[in-house]
């Protein structure tokens, strides 16, 4: 019984060697293409000054959509906790969590962080 099993084992680590030895000889690639193997990063040419200036609209607006999706991953638990809270105190606190919400995104809106175009 033992040696069987022995015997099945090695089979099947031969077959899976054979294989992984065929998906890769199959799954070379033979061109390679000197952009798509130049590394890649915002928009930026790698090979040019790194000195250049970045733009503080995309950097805005970045973090604008930082903060509001994870105040999302916030709101959403909440769902789940509706049926072990008190209704009441639990839309409360709702209300005043996307108040501070909206009171900050209007407060962005009037320093023209949303604005693309000066």
């Amino acid at each position: 019984m033992m040696k069987l099993i022995m015997m099945n084992s090695s089979m099947i680590f031969m077959i899976l060697t054979i294989m992984i030895l065929m998906l890769n000889l199959i799954s070379k690639k033979t061109s390679t293409d000197r952009e798509k193997s130049s590394p890649f990063e915002c928009g930026f040419d790698p090979k040019s000054s790194s000195r250049l200036p970045f733009s503080l609209h995309f950097f805005l607006i970045a973090i604008i959509f930082l903060i509001f999706d994870v105040e999302l991953t916030i709101l959403l638990p909440m769902i789940t906790s509706v049926k072990s809270s008190n209704m009441i105190m639990f839309s409360i606190f709702n209300c005043f969590f996307i108040l501070i919400l909206i009171f900050g995104l209007i407060h962005e809106w009037k320093e023209g962080a949303l604005k693309w175009i000066n």
